[in-house]
């Protein structure tokens, strides 16, 4: 696709990362076939062909207007097409560049903006998040049906695991998941706890950057990543008076793909660059990390999950960290009957902030995922994102759960988990 770029964005960083995505593009149309907006609202320019072309025109200089914010805003950026392309074309990188000039060019409604702000502000801090959510609970009935289905039902996170380790991996908290589904990282480090790995959390580690990030505050969104490479850099350094640590262990697929990518968003900046770079090299989703434990696991287990689960795949994990498979395997090895649905590589329409943004795409995103789920005749849903797991649960009664939970459930019905 051949570019001619305008003035104000030519030979910039953003310029040039640009020009090479917009020219990398055929304009095949391939990526229209898994787009799920494209699917639902039958519109090229709301699909992944038609928003680079929109995208496109505005680096070009052509006016921007709130039709061009509206397709934009559309996109789930699940990055379902940048698997299905030929061409390898970085979507999600030029999404991001194209939404931040048209969020510089047009204003948006006052509510709209209220409600943006109030979400890239509250949900990133955990001390604010979790007391939040507490009291949404308080006054459940009093809200609105939306906002009830944003109310997972309080859980307990259990007991944590005081017992130390010669192999230390770092885990991210996070800053939604510790509020809505706290026993996610109790679980994950109850199982590796008992595998002999201890898991440790930075205290001054918080949100990965993408809520901001994705919510067109690059900057704010920058600054928790850096924030972040600070709370871990003595730990992978080995600053903290210990070994460095093997791993940076993600329970949340959309934190992963963030943190995968901190080496390339902080490229720019002298006195992180290598850092991050570091920071993302070590990196790992859980999934990328329990296959070695398999063997072990499948030997202590022996068959003790009985029942069918279906496994949702995250977007974040299976497009945008190109990871599949893996936690699929772990649960066969430890004899799970897991099984996909028939759009297993379809959105569910969490997508962060997506399902308050646009909520009614959102729905029925959701019910179509829950449809095919629930036609795979399994008792239980399992996924690997705090945002798909409680959006999935708001639209079925069949129990969703992150698949550690499964693992390490089964560990303690067995007597076979650490108890010290």
């Amino acid at each position: 696709m051949q570019t001619n770029l305008a003035d104000f964005i030519k030979n910039t960083r953003d310029g040039d990362e640009a020009e090479a995505i917009l020219r990398a593009c055929v304009h095949c149309g391939f990526c229209t076939a898994t787009c799920p907006t494209y699917q639902l609202l039958g519109d090229e320019l709301d699909g992944p062909r038609g928003r680079i072309y929109l995208i496109k025109q505005v680096l070009e200089g052509a006016p921007v207007t709130q039709k061009t914010q509206l397709h934009l805003d559309r996109c789930l950026t699940c990055r379902n097409c940048e698997s299905t392309c030929p061409s390898g074309v970085q979507y999600g990188r030029l999404a991001d560049i194209g939404r931040k000039v048209v969020e510089q060019r047009v204003q948006r409604p006052l509510a709209e903006r209220v409600k943006r702000y109030v979400l890239k502000e509250a949900l990133p801090r955990r001390w604010l998040f979790t007391p939040a959510l507490a009291m949404g609970r308080m006054v459940r009935p009093l809200l609105s049906p939306a906002l009830q289905d944003k109310l997972p039902p309080a859980a307990a996170a259990g007991r944590r695991p005081s017992r130390t380790h010669a192999r230390r991996m770092l885990m991210l908290e996070g800053c939604v998941q510790p509020g809505m589904a706290p026993n996610i990282n109790a679980a994950t480090a109850r199982v590796l706890d008992a595998l002999g790995v201890q898991l440790i959390a930075a205290p001054k580690a918080g949100c990965c950057g993408a809520l901001r990030y994705h919510l067109n505050d690059q900057d704010g969104g920058l600054d928790d990543m850096r924030r972040n490479v600070d709370a871990w850099w003595p730990y992978v350094s080995g600053e903290a008076g210990a070994a460095p640590v093997e791993a940076i262990v993600m329970t949340a697929s959309g934190c992963g793909v963030t943190v995968k990518e901190y080496g390339h968003l902080l490229a720019h900046d002298a006195a992180y660059a290598e850092k991050a770079q570091r920071i993302s090299e070590l990196t790992r989703d859980l999934s990328e990390v329990m296959p070695a434990f398999e063997a072990e696991l499948a030997q202590r287990m022996g068959g003790r999950i009985a029942e069918r689960v279906a496994f949702h795949p995250p977007c974040t994990l299976q497009h945008g960290q190109q990871i599949r498979g893996k936690v699929e395997g772990v649960l066969r090895a430890v004899g799970v009957d897991v099984v996909l649905c028939a759009d297993s590589h379809l959105c569910c329409g969490s997508a962060g902030t997506y399902s308050m943004l646009q909520p009614e795409l959102s729905k029925q995103l959701r019910d179509r995922k829950v449809e095919n789920l629930e036609a795979t005749g399994a008792r239980k849903i399992v996924s690997a994102n705090i945002g798909c797991l409680t959006h999935l649960q708001s639209g079925t009664e069949t129990p969703v759960q992150h698949w550690i939970e499964l693992i390490d459930q089964a560990l303690a019905d067995g007597g076979l988990r650490a108890t010290r």
